[in-house]
C-alpha cells in the first residue's frame, strides 16, 4: 500500500522533486565554492606573521562557528533590506552557507598545511618566490590533495544543511517536499521519497571520501620524499 501510493503519485511528485533537487545541487555547489575561497583567504591571513591579519582570521572563525546558520540566513535575508541591501533567497542562502562553512573549511586547510614540512616553504622563499606565490604554487596544491577526503565530507554536510534555506523561501528539495505534503496530506510518503533522494547523493560521496582517505593514508610515507621545487627536496638545504 505504501509503495503503491508513491508509485501512483510519482508522475506528479517526481518532476517537482527533481526540480527542487537540481536547485539543491546548485545551492550546494555555489555555497561550497564561495566557502572554499573565503576559507583560503582566512587561512592565508592566519599563516601570516603579522598580528592583525591573524586576529581577524581567528575572530571570523570564532563568530562563524558560534552563530547558528539559521540566524545568519535571517540576518542576510530579512535584516539586510532594512540597511538598503536586498538579496534574493538563493543568494542569501549561498552566502549564509558559505560564511559558516568557510570557518570549517579553513580548519581543514590548516590541517592540510600543517602536514606539509616547513622546509618546503623555506625552500620556495629561498628560490625567490613571494610568500603569496609560495602559498599559491607550492603549499596550496599539496594541502588540497591532503584534504580531499575531509573536503568531500564537508561538501556532503553542506548539502544536507542547505535544507535550512527552505526557511527563507529557497525552492530547494525540502521546500518542494513541504509543498507536496501540504497538497497531498501524505507527509510520510513525500518525505520518505525526499530522504531517498538525499541519501542517494550523500551516501556515494561519503563512500568516496572514505576510499580517498584510505588511499592517501596508504601512500602517505612515499609522498613525504617527493621533490616540490627543482633542486629542493623535502628537508634538503638549498
Amino acid at each position: 500500500m505504501f509503495i503503491e501510493i508513491i508509485v501512483s503519485n510519482i508522475t506528479d511528485w517526481g518532476p517537482r522533486l527533481l526540480k527542487g533537487l537540481k536547485l539543491t545541487l546548485s545551492l550546494t555547489a555555489a555555497g561550497f565554492c564561495l566557502a572554499s575561497m573565503i576559507a583560503l583567504l582566512i587561512e592565508y591571513l592566519r599563516s601570516r606573521h603579522a598580528l592583525i591579519p591573524r586576529l581577524v582570521a581567528r575572530l571570523y572563525i570564532s563568530i562563524a562557528r558560534g552563530v547558528p546558520i539559521l540566524v545568519i540566513l535571517y540576518l542576510l535575508y530579512f535584516a539586510l533590506p532594512e540597511a538598503g541591501v536586498t538579496l534574493s533567497a538563493f543568494m542569501a542562502g549561498t552566502i549564509g552557507l558559505a560564511i559558516v562553512y568557510a570557518a570549517y573549511l579553513a580548519e581543514v586547510f590548516r590541517a592540510g598545511l600543517a602536514a606539509i614540512p616547513a622546509g618546503q616553504r623555506e625552500a620556495a622563499l629561498a628560490a625567490g618566490l613571494t610568500p603569496l606565490a609560495a602559498f599559491r604554487i607550492i603549499l596550496l596544491p599539496q594541502a588540497v590533495r591532503q584534504t580531499i577526503a575531509p573536503l568531500l565530507i564537508n561538501l556532503v554536510s553542506l548539502m544536507k544543511d542547505s535544507s535550512i534555506c527552505a526557511l527563507i523561501s529557497v525552492p530547494e528539495l525540502t521546500l518542494v517536499s513541504r509543498e507536496l505534503m501540504s497538497e497531498s496530506f501524505l507527509p510520510l510518503h513525500v518525505f520518505a521519497l525526499t530522504a531517498i533522494l538525499y541519501f542517494s547523493l550523500a551516501w556515494p560521496a561519503s563512500i568516496a571520501a572514505r576510499y580517498i582517505e584510505h588511499r592517501l593514508q596508504r601512500h602517505a610515507p612515499r609522498r613525504t620524499t617527493r621533490h616540490v621545487l627543482p633542486g629542493f627536496a623535502v628537508g634538503a638545504s638549498p
